[in-house]
C-alpha cells in the first residue's frame, strides 16, 4: 500500500523519485491537512545537525525526539526527503501540510520552495502556520501586517498554495495570536486586505466566538491538555462532544476546523512536570478521534502533526509505529473527503 522505505535508512539514502500523480491538485472545499514541520537539518546537507540532537543512527535514538523516524535523522532540505514525504501524504489522502513558519528568510523559510514545488508535482497543497510576531515583546499591528505579508509576498502566488473562498490561507498559531488584541487583528487582517491584491483568509488558533467574529476561521493546534491520561472510551467521549462545540463555535459562515492527534510525549523537551502526554494505546486514540471527527463533519481536518518529533505527534512513519497511522489516516480520509460538506452551500 505504502512504500516504507528500509528502517534506520539515513535522509542520503531516501528512496527513488516516482513520476508525478498530477500537475496539480483538484481545489476541494473539504480539507484534510497535516501540520509540518520543516526545521530539521543534518551535516551532510545543511552543514550542521538542525533541531536534532543527541543523534545515534546506529542505535536509531535521537536524544531530543520521542521516536526515531524510519527516514532516519533526515533534512528538511533534502528533496529526496521532501519527496518522500508528500507522496506518503498524498496516498494517504492528506490535502496538503500546514508548515511552521517563524520569519523571512530563515532556515524554514528557506525550505519552502521545495517543499511548494514538489507538492505541485504530487498533488498537494501548501499554506503556513505563523509561529510568532516579531519583536516578540513588542508586537504591533503594523509588525504583524507585514508577517502576513512577508509570507503572502514571498509563496502565496505559488500554484499550490491552499486557498478558500478564492483566497490564499494562513493559519496563525495561539503564541502569535496572543501578541495582539482581537481587535487588533482585525485591524492586520483590513490591512492585509488592503496592501496584498484579492486579500487572504486567515484561520486562528482559538476556539472562541470572538476569534470566529474577525477570523476566516478557528482551530486548535493540539488538544493534549484535554486528553492526557484518559483512556480511549473517555478520549472518544471528550471527542464526542468536544468537536461539534467547536463547530458551532464557528458558526455557518467561517471554516470550522477539529484537530486530531496520535499521541504526545514530549518527555525528551525537559520541560516542567507534570507533562500532558497522551497515550497511542497501539493506534486507538488516533482511530477514536477520527472516528469522532468523521461524525462531526467540519470543513476541514488537521492533523497534528506530520512530522513534530520532539512532542511525539508525528504520524510520520517511525522505528518505534511503522506506517500504522498513515494506513489509518488512508482509511478514514478518503471517507471524510467523499462525504457531503457540513452546508449544502458555502462560499469556502
Amino acid at each position: 500500500m505504502l512504500a516504507v522505505v528500509t528502517a534506520g535508512c539515513a535522509a542520503h539514502a531516501s528512496p527513488r523519485a516516482v513520476a508525478p500523480d498530477s500537475p496539480a491538485a483538484t481545489q476541494s472545499s473539504k480539507q484534510v491537512l497535516a501540520f509540518y514541520y520543516g526545521w530539521y537539518g543534518r551535516p551532510d546537507v545543511s552543514g550542521s545537525w538542525v533541531h536534532w540532537s543527541g543523534v545515534n543512527e546506529t542505535a536509531q535514538r535521537i536524544r531530543n525526539a520521542t521516536d526515531y523516524p524510519v527516514l532516519g535523522a533526515y533534512d528538511s532540505h533534502d528533496a529526496h526527503v521532501v519527496e518522500q514525504h508528500c507522496r506518503w501524504a498524498k496516498a494517504a489522502g492528506l490535502t496538503g501540510f500546514v508548515v511552521s513558519w517563524w520569519r523571512r528568510d530563515d532556515f524554514n523559510d528557506q525550505g519552502m520552495t521545495l517543499l511548494l514545488d514538489t507538492a505541485q508535482n504530487v498533488g498537494l497543497h501548501v499554506s503556513a502556520y505563523v509561529e510568532q510576531i516579531r519583536p516578540a515583546e513588542a508586537a504591533t499591528v503594523e509588525s504583524a501586517t507585514q508577517t502576513i505579508l512577508d509570507v503572502l509576498e514571498r509563496h502565496a502566488r505559488h500554484p499550490a498554495w491552499l486557498r478558500a473562498a478564492g483566497k490564499p490561507v494562513v493559519f496563525v498559531y495561539a503564541r502569535a495570536l496572543a501578541q495582539l488584541s482581537i481587535d487588533d487583528w482585525s485591524s492586520v487582517i483590513a490591512q492585509v486586505d488592503d496592501r496584498f491584491p484579492g486579500g487572504a483568509l486567515l484561520i486562528a488558533d482559538r476556539i472562541s466566538p470572538e476569534a470566529a467574529r474577525v477570523f476566516g476561521g478557528i482551530h486548535t493546534y493540539n488538544p493534549t491538555g484535554q486528553i492526557a491520561g484518559k483512556p480511549v472510551d473517555e478520549i472518544r467521549a471528550w471527542a464526542h462532544t468536544a468537536f461539534a462545540g467547536w463547530i458551532e463555535t464557528a458558526g455557518a459562515d467561517r471554516i470550522a476546523c477539529v484537530t486530531l492527534i496520535a499521541g504526545y510525549d514530549d518527555t525528551t523537551q525537559g520541560r516542567p512536570t507534570p507533562r500532558p502526554l497522551t497515550s497511542r494505546f497501539d493506534g486507538a486514540t488516533y482511530r477514536a478521534l477520527w472516528e469522532e471527527a468523521l461524525a462531526a463533519n467540519p470543513d476541514w481536518i488537521l492533523i497534528s502533526s506530520w512530522n513534530e518529533w520532539h512532542e511525539g505527534t508525528e504520524i510520520e512513519p517511525s522505528v518505534e509505529n511503522g506506517d500504522r497511522e498513515l494506513k489509518t489516516t488512508t482509511e478514514f480520509a478518503s471517507r471524510f473527503l467523499a462525504a457531503p460538506p457540513r452546508r449544502t452551500s458555502s462560499r469556502f
